[in-house]
């Protein structure tokens, strides 16, 4: 079981760089951990390539079908003052923006404080910095 930020989600349901890496580590969890609104974040992503000519309409509705299907699979952090009270202590300390902030602090909530041993997801260098300076082990998936 890992924590999965977006931005490691988003190359499982439209074909990235670092896709074939994402799809293997997914092989490899059982149950995939992330933010309440991560589904609104990854629509935003694939919307976002569609206007502007990256994602034509037929990939666009498979790559929301992939979002369903995975997220049928998914454990949610729902918690939100709890969330957002992490976000904005993890705000204080690293250079983050509003999002990556409340994916890591969906994760600090997920991890009850034991950061230690917990694996956490993404290919935001930013994100990734972070989660390690709180303790997470982090993982970047393979972009060949």
């Amino acid at each position: 079981m890992r924590f999965w930020d977006s931005s490691a989600i988003v190359p499982l349901v439209v074909e990235e760089p670092g896709s074939r890496g994402c799809r293997e580590l997914l092989r490899a969890d059982t149950v995939q951990v992330v933010w309440s609104l991560t589904r609104t974040e990854i629509l935003s992503a694939i919307w976002r390539q569609n206007r502007r000519g990256l994602l034509s309409k037929a990939a666009l509705n498979a790559a929301e079908g992939r979002i369903l299907k995975l997220a049928a699979r998914w454990a949610e952090v729902i918690v939100v003052d709890l969330v957002r009270e992490e976000a904005e202590r993890l705000l204080r300390i690293h250079p983050l923006r509003a999002a990556d902030a409340l994916q890591l602090g969906a994760a600090c909530i997920w991890a009850e404080g034991k950061y230690r041993g917990r694996q956490f997801v993404s290919l935001d260098d930013d994100l990734i910095a972070a989660a390690r300076n709180e303790g997470f082990e982090t993982i970047v998936p393979a972009s060949k």
